[in-house]
């Protein structure tokens, strides 16, 4: 029955036609075989399109009206491009092909991530450093000089700030001039210690400002260095190279008495200028000998003079403060400076008495009301700030404010003087002061507070920490400390938390379990120790580095990627030479922060019953993260 129902369907040679069409051959050949179909039908499953599970009539309607339905299905499978054998059967559509396309772009897509993610780890994420580049210490040469700027820059931009010192070496720089060994300028790699360049200057240096004097808007590797007697030179920090050098003849009636100011630009040519103060003491029937002080504007671009230079008389006792160039909050810019004391002189008058011509520049045009009022009683250029025995000056940024207040240190007190209107924030008696006070965040309020190192007697500092908006002392320590190194900073980084670590020095000290207060046993040597104070675990510090020589200086700065620090610490040991002179012998010691933490001895200060235990703590300590978003305080 089979073939004569596809003979019925298709005949050989015969093209289709149109099933509305009379054809005697399939009409009869329909009619012998209906009951084939039926049975071939519910054989497949399939009963008037539907399951036979689902049939709801009976059989014999179901065979009555076959043929037509077969016929009118075979037709409608023909014009979708079947055959009409399979009209017979389930239709069977193939898979879509929209689906394979999508698995296979999955695929690729996870394939190339994959790959992206290893190319991510292999090149991008650095790989641990290994231990002799985590400390390093090189003896450089010598020198004479009671101190020796350090300055930290990354000078070959991979990643790790390098340091720029000087010494004395006649085997690295040559004999110049006729010196036998002239100052000597070197660059050491904060990774290995290598040299990176040396050149020789024409004086010792007061101070080096590496990416400050911005040249070019997309470069910032120049270096501004400023020496002790009449130098000031730019050079280029890749190489060593000048880029320019301003005249002697500018300063030849006296010395360059500071380092100098970085200004906003006055000349219109697109690059920060400068602002130098000179020197030189004038002898004066009856009234000894008095300071003569000179302003001198200076071009960040070819280093020649803006003008010529200004002078002012002031009387004070003390040693030289400032020059820093303040920011009120109306936009005026002031120059502080004085001799134990604080004055201002508006840099706006500098600008016109320097008889520089044209109208002010944009830097120039804004005037504090709250600043000139104070110069009303004298109608003199220079204001007074704070009267005398000042020790120290520093600016500190207001919490959510766009100016800045004043910390005066002087011999016995601390005052933080309201940078909006001159007025007294808050004072603290304190005596023996012997260092900068160090700011940082030791609490959560925002506000800066500061570190203060307190000379007790001979032998034994307080190293206390107070709160920068109310001065209540937060936290204080007592360690043995020599004296004659009281002129050592501390240091404060910023962690990826906001807050601060605070590093400063110390002898050894051996904490008494009964009084809990350290004290030195007289039998050790004297040994300095860099200690780590953080404000989360105030009742332990870490004994991060020692050294047995005298500290000259030492500087921070941080590792951009690995969110790490190091520690560049320049020591000096005094000899006789054959001549009977005394000299210093320099070595620089490089500490990873990170790898100090790890190996650095912790001290409870409080109880060794502390939670957690003192160990635990270290551990924290050692996934410390270092930020290096600047704290802005001079």
């Amino acid at each position: 029955m089979a073939t004569v129902l596809s003979r019925a369907l298709k005949l050989p040679g015969k093209k289709s036609h149109d099933p509305r069409e009379y054809d005697p051959l399939t009409q009869a050949d329909s009619d012998e075989s209906e009951d084939d179909l039926v049975i071939n039908i519910q054989q497949n499953g399939i009963q008037n399109g539907k399951g036979t599970r689902g049939a709801s009539r009976d059989h014999d309607s179901d065979i009555e009206g076959m043929p037509k339905r077969v016929q009118q299905r075979a037709v409608d499978n023909k014009q979708d491009g079947l055959s009409t054998t399979g009209a017979l059967e389930p239709e069977l559509k193939p898979p879509s092909s929209l689906i394979s396309y999508v698995r296979t772009t999955v695929f690729l897509l996870t394939v190339v991530v994959s790959m992206v993610m290893v190319l991510v780890c292999a090149f991008l994420i650095p790989c641990p450093m290994n231990g002799q580049h985590n400390v390093w210490t090189l003896h450089v040469g010598h020198d004479t000089e009671l101190s020796s700027p350090l300055e930290l820059f990354d000078v070959n931009k991979d990643g790790v700030p390098d340091i720029l010192l000087t010494f004395l070496s006649s085997r690295i720089c040559g004999p110049q001039d006729g010196l036998k060994q002239p100052p000597c300028l070197s660059v050491l790699s904060g990774n290995s210690g290598r040299v990176l360049w040396s050149r020789a200057t024409p004086e010792h240096l007061q101070s080096i400002q590496c990416g400050q004097l911005v040249i070019k808007p997309e470069q910032n590797d120049t270096c501004l260095l400023t020496g002790k007697y009449k130098l000031l030179s730019l050079i280029a920090a890749s190489s060593g190279g000048t880029l320019w050098n301003m005249s002697l003849d500018n300063v030849s009636s006296g010395r360059i008495a500071a380092p100098a100011v970085i200004l906003p630009d006055l000349d219109d040519d697109f690059t920060n200028d400068l602002l130098v103060l000179t020197y030189k003491q004038i002898s004066t029937e009856g009234i000894g000998s008095l300071p003569d002080l000179g302003f001198l504007l200076i071009s960040g671009r070819t280093g020649k003079p803006l003008g010529g230079i200004v002078k002012y008389s002031i009387m004070g006792e003390g040693k030289l403060l400032g020059p820093q160039a303040y920011y009120t909050s109306q936009g005026a810019i002031y120059i502080l400076f004085g001799f134990g004391n604080i004055q201002a002189v508006a840099l706006r008058d500098i600008y016109a008495e320097a008889k520089i011509g044209g109208n002010f520049p944009s830097a120039l045009q804004r005037i504090d009301p709250d600043w000139e009022k104070r110069r009303s009683v004298n109608r003199s250029k220079v204001i007074n700030v704070y009267s005398a025995g000042v020790k120290f000056l520093q600016t500190v940024p207001v919490y959510l404010g766009n100016f800045s207040d004043l910390l005066v240190t002087t011999k016995e007190a601390v005052t933080l003087v309201r940078g909006q209107d001159l007025e007294q924030r808050w004072s603290i008696s304190l005596n023996n002061i012997y260092s900068h006070p160090q700011p940082g965040y030791f609490n959560s309020d925002g506000n800066l507070d500061f570190l203060i190192q307190i000379q007790s007697n001979a032998t034994e500092k307080k190293v206390i920490v107070i709160d920068g908006a109310t001065s209540e002392l937060l936290w204080e320590w007592e360690t043995s400390w020599h004296e004659h190194e009281k002129d050592t900073k501390a240091l404060s980084l910023l962690t990826a938390d906001g807050k601060s670590v605070f590093i400063f020095w110390g002898e050894e000290a051996v904490v008494d379990n009964s009084s809990h207060m350290p004290y030195r046993k007289s039998n050790v040597p004297w040994i300095r120790h860099l200690y780590l104070l953080c404000p989360t675990y105030p009742g332990v510090v870490l004994d991060l580095f020692n050294v047995s020589s005298s500290i000259v200086a030492f500087a921070a700065g941080i590792r951009e990627l690995e969110k790490d620090a190091l520690i560049a610490i320049l020591t000096a040991e005094q000899e006789q030479s054959t001549s009977g002179s005394m000299s210093r012998n320099l070595t620089v010691s490089k500490v990873g922060m990170r790898w100090a933490l790890s190996t650095s001895r912790a001290l409870s200060l409080r109880s060794t019953n502390i939670r957690p235990k003192v160990e635990d703590i270290k551990r924290i300590l050692t996934r410390l993260k270092f930020s290096s978003l600047p704290q802005s305080v001079l």
